[in-house]
């Protein structure tokens, strides 16, 4: 599709990841609104970008903050009049890789991991949704993780049947439903909606033992934010390559 005056918006996009996709979004002339829960932080990352010659405005959003996500929001449609790209890339892990908590998380961490990792992502798409219906080909990129498959997790022997981080694993598993929901009630629509395994990368929350770095890491989200008319809706996927639910 023709990025020409697209504008897309990137939760959690100051640094890892996010910074990667809005800087591989940037280089093909889309215009990109970097939100930060730190407005400082945010604006010193678009400062980076602007040096490579991209398009973009840090932008204060914390996704689990009601007036941020209504400011955002209010924001996009008074310079744009709508919003072409919105990739909810925010997310957090409060558990260890590895091992088995069902059992022993605790409350708050169940909460608080789902407060960001899903239901702000719903809560953010629903103020957005009004201007993605304005654009001509809106694309909604859920960032999920394999860690979310429940196949996945079922299967004896699969590369995440030994992970079993009830709180992150859960959080994504719920925001995958949240992606074939909403992909059907869009159907016949010109926004696609997809979910995103970025894979195993060297950021924050994947530390220096991941294997793929970020430029690798974004790729994924970058060619579902960019999907052609006949690209998939309501699929999960990493690489190219269709992941289980």
């Amino acid at each position: 599709m023709s990025n020409a005056k697209k504008v897309a918006l990137i939760s959690g996009a100051n640094k890892g990841i996010g910074l990667e996709t809005a800087r591989q979004l940037g280089k093909q002339g889309i215009t990109v609104l970097l939100g930060a829960r730190d407005l400082a932080r945010g604006e010193a990352a678009a400062e980076q970008l602007k040096k490579e010659g991209i398009d973009v405005r840090a932008v204060k959003f914390d996704v689990v903050n009601a007036a941020d996500i209504k400011a955002a929001a209010a924001l996009v449609e008074k310079e744009f009049g709508k919003l072409d790209i919105l990739i909810n890339n925010a997310g957090v892990m409060f558990e260890p890789i590895g091992g088995n908590n069902s059992s022993t998380v605790s409350d708050q961490v169940l909460r608080d991991t789902f407060e960001t990792n899903f239901f702000s992502a719903v809560a953010v798409t629903n103020a957005f949704l009004p201007l993605l219906k304005k654009s001509a080909a809106g694309r909604i990129v859920n960032v999920s993780s394999i860690l979310g498959s429940l196949t996945l997790h079922a299967t004896e022997g699969s590369p995440i049947y030994e992970a079993k981080a009830l709180a992150y694993d859960s959080s994504k598993a719920a925001l995958n439903s949240y992606t074939v929901h909403l992909a059907h009630e869009l159907k016949g629509t010109g926004i696609k909606v997809n979910s995103a395994h970025p894979g195993w990368v060297k950021t924050d929350l994947g530390t220096d033992a991941a294997p793929m770095d970020v430029v690798d890491g974004a790729k994924t989200e970058v060619e579902l934010a960019t999907l052609g008319p006949d690209g998939p809706t309501g699929g999960f996927f990493h690489m190219g390559e269709t992941i289980t639910w």
